[in-house]
């Protein structure tokens, strides 16, 4: 399978506002984004630029306890995942591939507990802490969609090849 990776260093959160904006420039209906990284690196920040990006006005805030929320974006829904509480057993029993497969945007928080159930195609992106307000992003995709996403930002500059 195709894959691409590409990094990120983020200085600022108009930077994390500016690579969610590009991302949604690039998703459509099935789209699929697997994030990690520790407690507090930042990705719901990133989920609600992400979220903003297509639309969504609702407040955007961290389902750990509710699992999965649904959000109507302006160009696509936006569905935010968080499963660092459950189990794959678990995950696999909420019919995942009904969002994976669906009609929107998808974000999965924590995503590496549930790897098995993820599509086989996706981007992931791995944030870490960096110092102070700082965070480092790697960019995977996975399958050649996603590994095209990351040639068209690699083309529109931001990133390191």
């Amino acid at each position: 399978m195709t894959t691409a990776t590409t990094r990120y260093e983020i200085g600022s959160e108009a930077d994390t506002v500016r690579l969610a904006q590009r991302l949604a420039a690039l998703a459509d209906a099935g789209s699929v984004l697997a994030l990690d990284g520790e407690l507090g690196a930042g990705k719901t920040r990133f989920s609600q630029a992400l979220a903003a990006a297509l639309g969504v006005t609702e407040l955007v805030n961290s389902p750990t306890f509710t699992i999965i929320k649904e959000y109507e974006g302006a160009t696509l829904p936006f569905y935010h995942m968080d499963v660092y509480r459950i189990s794959t057993a678990e995950a696999d029993e909420l019919g995942l591939d009904d969002y994976f497969y669906g009609s929107g945007v998808t974000v999965v928080e924590w995503a590496s507990r549930i790897e098995p159930l993820l599509p086989p195609e996706r981007l992931e992106l791995r944030i870490a802490h960096a110092g102070d307000d700082r965070r480092s992003i790697r960019l995977t995709g996975i399958g050649a969609p996603y590994a095209g996403w990351i040639e068209t930002l690699r083309q529109g500059g931001g990133a390191e090849q």
